[in-house]
């Protein structure tokens, strides 16, 4: 049988209906699905504002709200600054779905890159983790708490790093030979570059428009690399 579990929703009242408050992300769990109710319901939603989380028959949707997707995209313009700046070649995808049906998985990362293994899925449009390695790097942010553990779908998935930002910390989780993340100042493929210092890139964006925010930054990789 299908069961529904609701996350608490945050509303806003109209004079006559509730109606939700688009800044609060919203999360909805069913269970008993399948890998091909997963994948149709996936095909379905693509292109709307909703991200999934497969977990061995647990699928559970969270809308997007528009901070989530402004920072999602900064962080994703600062990783791809890093890998230009670095002369590290970087092949960005985005928020592309990364599933693997052996292992009964998949997610969306709010951005995902290939680097080192970039000049293997080069010229590729479609990615099949069956056949072709998971992203180097993923980036999370997660403002409001999942009621899936997604790091562990990570790394059944094999993903080597994943930034995660949860509004105020910018933490570094790096896969071990354990199968385990382990938290690490600075990440695996800009080890010169201390996490620190790009959160507090991450704060500015109140202060700066994205331009000179990301001018400024792309400034103070190169002074940190002389």
């Amino acid at each position: 049988m299908t069961t529904l579990t609701t996350a608490p929703v945050s509303r806003k009242r109209s004079a006559a209906f509730p109606e939700p408050d688009r800044d609060v992300e919203q999360r909805f769990v069913i269970g008993a699905v399948s890998w091909a109710s997963y994948q149709d319901i996936a095909r379905a939603l693509t292109g709307r504002h909703v991200r999934l989380t497969f977990d061995r028959g647990s699928l559970e949707f969270m809308t997007i709200s528009g901070k989530h997707g402004k920072l999602s995209r900064l962080i994703g313009q600062l990783i791809a600054a890093l890998a230009d700046e670095l002369g590290i070649p970087r092949g960005q995808y985005g928020d592309m779905t990364c599933d693997n049906e052996s292992a009964m998985r998949g997610l969306e990362p709010d951005e995902c890159f290939y680097l080192t293994n970039e000049p293997l899925v080069r010229g590729k449009d479609d990615i099949d983790l069956t056949v072709d390695p998971p992203p180097d790097l993923a980036v999370e942010v997660d403002l409001s708490p999942s009621q899936r553990d997604r790091l562990s779908v990570y790394a059944a998935l094999g993903i080597p790093e994943v930034w995660r930002y949860d509004g105020s910390i910018l933490a570094v989780h790096q896969l071990d030979k354990s199968g385990s993340y382990v938290e690490a100042t600075s990440s695996r493929y800009f080890p010169a570059i201390p996490i620190a210092g790009i959160a507090a890139f991450i704060d500015r964006r109140l202060q700066l428009d994205e331009a000179s925010l990301l001018r400024s930054f792309r400034e103070w990789v190169a002074s940190s690399t002389k």
